[in-house]
């Protein structure tokens, strides 16, 4: 996978990143719990036991807890697990 391929972009007031000129995720805050998140374009593809779905159609959350570290490992084998999808 190149990362050249992945473009930033502000689109309905956030950050959106694209993967080949796509909708790929963004980071945004959760309203209610105030924690900031990774939302997953097609997370609604992926299996995986800290993606929230709550009440998207398409899309899937990954919270941040930003009183720790941030899961790098996690974060990294969800993106890939989203760019798969891609394939």
């Amino acid at each position: 996978m190149s990362y050249d391929d992945i473009t930033e972009h502000w689109k309905y007031g956030m950050p959106f990143y694209y993967h080949k000129e796509k909708m790929f995720c963004y980071l945004w805050i959760h309203k209610k719990l105030l924690q900031p998140y990774i939302g997953l374009v097609d997370g609604h593809k992926i299996e995986h036991e800290d993606l929230l779905q709550e009440k998207r159609a398409r899309m899937k959350i990954l919270l941040i807890n930003h009183l720790e570290d941030i899961p790098k490992k996690k974060i990294e084998s969800i993106l890939n697990l989203a760019f798969d999808l891609r394939k």
